[in-house]
């Protein structure tokens, strides 16, 4: 079986974190027309169950900012968001690991591809799992950053390695801290560029709104800062769960030589026996 060559979307060998970066981002704009949509839900979705806490702790639009004597309730809402954050990446990371495995063995997976036989179930569960995992860390601040970093190999485990639901955590564990926390590293570098971007877009899409002067912002405060927080929402969890995908079978390439196994495997093996962790 041939390699797809460096121009792939993943290509069968060990990549830099620029090339990973490049990776994730032509595995979405191959698989926008699901990828996004979805996001645009249930990014949509995470605002409606944000807004009762930002109203709890006195959090203004379109910054959030609490109010000075909330900081209890304002702790709390960015816990929940941690938590809601994870598990919508990890909700999208079924589709894009899905994805991200037909692109390495050189072909596009179709939307009806990536939505039937997806184990969605067990996806729902873990992804539950590991949004309350995010959420508890999150409880305790810095935690955080371990938790979102050692997790993101949870799903596309589930999905392409085809492991039972109960390996998954160890599985997902594992890969991350190998290599010295590589991909656990990379993740929360992903997380970091795209909060920046996310940052600027969602604050700037308002404050020009402003300046634009169409209309009075203030008046409309919420309903502008939900779209444009949503807007930029909608495309960085898809590109954050397409980060997990390609991050997750260039681990394996890279430290359990998926990209050998791949050349060597006769032309009849299914695609499934072929990603598939051997057990």
């Amino acid at each position: 079986m041939p390699d797809v060559g460096p121009t792939a979307v993943l290509p069968r060998r060990p990549l830099t974190v620029g090339e990973l970066l490049d990776s994730a981002v032509l595995l979405l704009r191959g698989q926008a027309r699901l990828l996004v949509p979805l996001g645009v839900l249930l990014a949509l979705g995470e605002q409606v169950l944000l807004h009762p806490l930002r109203l709890l702790a006195g959090a203004r639009p379109p910054e959030w900012l609490p109010a000075d004597d909330r900081f209890g309730a304002y702790w709390l809402l960015l816990a929940v968001g941690a938590g809601t954050e994870a598990s919508i990446i990890a909700l999208l990371g079924n589709p894009a690991a899905r994805g991200a495995g037909a692109a390495l063995l050189g072909r596009r997976a179709g939307l009806r591809e990536l939505l039937r036989g997806a184990r969605w179930g067990a996806t729902l569960l873990v992804a539950a799992a590991v949004g309350l995992t995010v959420f508890l860390a999150g409880l305790a601040g810095p935690a955080w950053f371990v938790a979102y970093g050692l997790l993101g190999a949870a799903v596309p485990a589930l999905v392409v390695d085809r492991v039972p639901a109960y390996r998954v955590p160890g599985r997902a564990l594992r890969l991350a801290v190998r290599g010295g926390l590589r991909a656990a590293a990379i993740r929360l570098l992903g997380y970091l560029g795209w909060w920046l971007i996310r940052l600027g877009i969602g604050l700037g899409g308002y404050h020009g709104l402003g300046l634009l002067g169409l209309f009075d912002v203030s008046a409309w405060a919420l309903p502008v800062a939900t779209v444009c927080w949503v807007g930029v929402n909608a495309a960085a969890y898809p590109a954050l769960a397409c980060l997990d995908a390609v991050l997750h079978l260039e681990t394996r390439m890279r430290t359990e030589g998926l990209d050998i196994r791949l050349s060597r495997a006769p032309a009849d093996t299914p695609e499934a026996v072929l990603l598939a962790v051997p057990r």
